[in-house]
């Protein structure tokens, strides 16, 4: 199901035949040093039962025309284990939790454009779980730090320039976390910390 999830998005994404602009530069009439913004990935949420529940809001702060700050507020929940790569295992039976975890946490991110568009970010997320059981008990609390490293992005303004979305493409690191019931704990530990080609599919209204 999450390979359908990204699928979809992508899909909707590619559907639409979008005016590619360049950077933001100080003479743009559109250009605005603060920005409000989500991910496209919170379509999910329609996807019956498997649904993320992914809530999530970017407030951005553009430094200069090629440095952005920004924090991200974050809710979502996961049955598998974030390590697992794409293939047969990614969200195989056999791999999914005996329940699930909730995370409730911020990013803080910091993204610079290269050429034009392209630009590259890294995310800190500051994230505190809630293990719950199959009959949606809360059995357990955590808490972890999960990093996003943007390796190649793009900016494309929208709409007059008011509205902009940011195909990208990431490696995903979970440098620390504290201990997972041992249930949990037997699945997430048969794979990696980080994972590769993670997408990213951001959205933003400039004020």
């Amino acid at each position: 199901m999450r390979n359908e999830i990204i699928i979809i998005v992508f899909a909707i994404f590619l559907a639409n035949n979008v005016k590619v602009n360049a950077q933001y530069t100080l003479q743009d009439t559109s250009y605005s040093k603060i920005y409000i913004g989500s991910t496209l990935f919170m379509l999910a949420n329609f996807i019956p039962e498997d649904g993320p529940d992914l809530v999530q809001l970017n407030l951005g702060y553009r430094l200069t025309p090629k440095d952005v700050v920004s924090l991200e507020l974050i809710t979502w929940k996961y049955a598998w284990p974030l390590g697992i790569p794409f293939g047969v295992s990614f969200d195989a039976p056999e791999e999914e939790f005996p329940g699930y975890i909730r995370e409730l946490g911020f990013n803080v991110a910091y993204q610079h454009y290269w050429w034009k568009g392209l630009y590259s970010a890294i995310h800190v997320m500051s994230a505190w779980q809630s293990f719950f059981d199959t009959d949606e008990n809360k059995i357990d609390n955590g808490f972890q730090i999960f990093n996003t490293y943007r390796i190649l992005g793009y900016h494309i303004k929208l709409f007059s320039d008011r509205f902009f979305i940011e195909p990208s493409i990431a490696i995903t690191h979970r440098p620390y976390h504290t201990k997972m019931p041992d249930s949990f704990k037997q699945l997430d530990d048969k794979w990696s910390k980080f994972f590769f080609g993670e997408p990213g599919l951001h959205v933003g209204f400039n004020l």
